[in-house]
């Protein structure tokens, strides 16, 4: 439920045939997540549950990345094959040679636990960039409410899952997933009905106010200059005289 909760968003960027003011970050951390647990519930054996649901977020996180990269405009594409290499590519293959060799398989399945732990973390996390945006611009526009919903709502049932399991891995980071989500729910329903406010149309503002002071010290300049000129000519006249 929470892999298909951006598909609106998706739909959307289809239809504008842009991803400009979404970011493609929440996506990648996804799919490094992902490829973690995937490498966790094979190492821990008896989790196919676990296994299933990574391996189809998987595919789910690389056509969400694949259909942003292709409408995102250079600067963010570029800013994609970087993040993709820096978590997909380096950090997976550091933690996985890292680990797999460890010679005590209890040691290393709690080590790569402890990861999996941080960096679904740092999924729950990675929405607060959209969040500084929703509260910087006061509109949701590129927060999605059905994500939140999902969110939490996952949330509160892998915490159950971890429970049932006893694995604290996976229990624990879901309760910041739920308090994240729950944050995520309030601000929509705070700036919903908000007049959208673009950060643009502030910087527009703000250059305009700069014009409007300059303008108005380059009348009030020529004003002067104009005073003095007059001035100049009343004492000719009078020395004439």
């Amino acid at each position: 439920m929470v892999s298909l909760a951006p598909l609106p968003t998706f739909y959307q960027i289809y239809k504008k045939k842009t991803s400009e003011g979404f970011q493609s970050i929440p996506y990648v951390v996804s799919l490094f997540s992902a490829m973690l647990w995937i490498y966790y519930a094979l190492l821990k054996k008896d989790a196919m549950f676990l296994i299933t649901i990574n391996t189809f977020n998987v595919f789910i996180q690389i056509f969400y990345i694949v259909t942003y990269f292709y409408y995102g405009p250079k600067k963010e594409k570029i800013v994609t094959v970087k993040l993709m290499l820096l978590f997909n590519v380096f950090g997976f293959g550091v933690i996985f040679l890292s680990t797999f060799f460890l010679p005590n398989p209890s040691i290393r399945l709690l080590v790569l636990g402890y990861i999996c732990m941080a960096f679904a973390l740092a999924v729950f996390a990675a929405p607060l960039a959209i969040v500084r945006k929703v509260i910087k611009t006061k509109s949701v526009e590129y927060m999605p409410f059905t994500l939140s919903v999902f969110l939490t709502l996952g949330a509160v049932m892998w915490f159950l899952y971890g429970i049932f399991l006893k694995d604290m891995n996976i229990a624990v980071p879901n309760i910041l997933g739920f308090i994240f989500g729950v944050l995520q729910m309030i601000l929509y329903a705070v700036y919903r009905n908000h007049p959208k406010k673009t950060v643009e149309e502030s910087d527009l503002k703000l250059q305009l106010s700069d014009h409007s002071v300059i303008f108005d010290a380059a009348k009030l300049g020529s004003n002067v200059c104009s005073d003095v000129s007059n001035n100049n000519g009343r004492d000719d006249a009078l020395n004439k005289v």
